[in-house]
């Protein structure tokens, strides 16, 4: 089913469209369809949804129908709209081109350049005595096979204490530990969606989150996330749960992956409240809740607000721990954890014993890490936002009041080719469209601060010499494609 945006929405996300006054003044048709563009560019606006019959337009924007009538035309000429008598008009892109958000590997023996397309931390110094502490206790588990499907007990125990504490209330049956967060996305994919099902996703999103639902051959339907907080248009969200019933929904609430968002507790309560009545499931990714910063107090859980077993919580050790340590879990009801268990052993039977414990021992550790990361975050995103000011101010970013990335909107649409300029002077870049669909998001750089602070000022400094050099430089050679995490 095509998703619809009303005429209300769009004009309140078209802002101030109208033509600048002055001799060169564009027609006001020619402005709106130049402001439509650009909310499919940044992604605000997603592909394949209907727009508001012109009638209806002209009403919500106080214009003439005959503006919105040229407006569409230009649109269906440029290629950003499609129409079909009876049918309406629904958005798309000039060639219909797609672009892929698979990452791929990348070489380790580059040790001159400055990666800012892996959002994550090194190992924290309490790693290694946990290994230590870990080895020591390997011995009890020896005498048995070692397949632990749900994961061994102490783990389980820790992970649901720590929900507990949070105000969701936990029992180790309801947990399952997994090779990472983006295993436990896989497997909840598996049992819960059908080749072909259609999910609701954020626009933009995590990259391999959108590979994960390639690979299921999934129908996306998107909702576009503002720059500004909150993000989220509580409106067009709900509605397009409404529109669309998607059998998931894949949501990213603590933070969101890369635009640093928080979703608001009012608006997950709604979220779910909508979930239930349309017969969507939500998976809901907890892959930064343990990093707020600025004293940024956390809304509940969105689990808290389910009442009917349509949430499953994802989340793992990757990001305020260590990426190295591959350990995920997935917070659902028992029934669900123990249909994922039996999922799982078509897959990789059960997560190491060893790297299980060592994750005890850092969990038993979590306050002291945690505070540690929050501090060392801090200052990096400082750092990096004092760069930015200093050597591309015309770049507009929101501050994120936690996790670890920072989404800045360019002043124009050259993100993938400045990606590329950056690594011929050393610096890996995640362009904007890894995060989204169908080619939008030009206008978008996700830049993390996981690195020191003089690697960041270093690197900013690298991409302001390209940036400025961008437009009469010679055409860069093509690189292999870099892992995004």
């Amino acid at each position: 089913m095509t998703s619809q945006v009303r005429g209300v929405q769009l004009a309140r996300l078209l802002g101030q469209w109208h033509a600048l006054p002055g001799r060169r003044r564009s027609p006001d048709y020619a402005a709106l369809a130049g402001a439509v563009r650009g909310l499919l560019a940044d992604g605000r606006l997603p592909l394949g949804v209907r727009l508001p019959a012109e009638r209806e337009l002209a009403e919500a924007l106080k214009i003439s129908r005959t503006t919105v009538t040229a407006a569409y035309r230009e649109l269906r000429e440029s290629g950003h709209l499609a129409s079909r008598r009876g049918a309406g008009s629904w958005t798309m892109l000039p060639g219909t081109h797609r672009v892929a958000s698979t990452g791929l590997w990348t070489p380790l023996d580059d040790r001159d350049m400055i990666d800012l397309g892996v959002a994550a931390l090194a190992a924290p110094p309490e790693l290694l005595p946990a290994a230590r502490a870990a080895a020591e206790d390997l011995p009890r588990y020896l005498g048995g096979a070692g397949y632990h499907p749900t994961g061994i007990i102490e783990l389980r125990e820790a992970v649901a204490c720590a929900y507990t504490d949070r105000g969701l209330p936990t029992s180790p049956d309801q947990i399952m530990v997994t090779n990472g967060t983006q295993h436990a996305l896989d497997l909840v994919l598996r049992l819960a969606l059908a080749p072909g099902g259609n999910v609701l996703v954020e626009a933009p999103s995590y990259p391999n989150a959108l590979a994960a639902l390639a690979a299921r051959r999934a129908r996306i339907t998107t909702h576009g996330l503002a720059v500004e907080e909150p993000g989220w248009d509580a409106d067009l969200l709900l509605g397009g749960l409404r529109q669309a019933r998607p059998k998931l929904a894949y949501l990213i609430p603590d933070f969101q992956n890369p635009t640093g968002h928080l979703m608001p507790a009012s608006l997950r309560e709604r979220v779910v409240a909508t979930a239930h009545a349309v017969g969507t499931d939500l998976i809901i990714d907890e892959s930064f809740v343990d990093l707020p910063l600025d004293g940024t107090v956390l809304p509940p859980p969105t689990a808290s607000f389910d009442r009917h077993s349509r949430v499953v919580t994802i989340g793992g050790m990757s990001k305020p721990f260590w990426g190295g340590l591959r350990i995920g879990w997935v917070r659902a009801s028992a029934p669900q954890v123990q249909r994922l268990a039996a999922t799982r052993v078509g897959v990789d039977m059960a997560s190491p014993v060893l790297d299980q414990l060592v994750a005890v021992h850092l969990l038993a550790d979590a306050p002291a890490i945690v505070t540690a990361r929050r501090a060392q975050l801090t200052v990096q995103r400082d750092a990096l936002l004092a760069a930015l000011a200093q050597r591309l101010p015309e770049w507009r970013v929101t501050v994120p009041h936690g996790g670890v990335t920072l989404w800045a909107e360019l002043d124009g649409p050259i993100s993938s080719a400045l990606a590329r300029a950056a690594e011929e002077v050393g610096v890996r870049l995640a362009p904007g469209p890894r995060f989204g669909l169908d080619g939008t998001l030009e206008r978008f750089l996700r830049l993390p601060f996981t690195l020191p602070a003089a690697d960041l000022a270093e690197a900013v400094g690298r991409i302001a010499a390209v940036r400025y050099d961008l437009d009469r430089g010679g055409r860069s050679q093509w690189r292999e494609p870099t892992v995004i995490a």
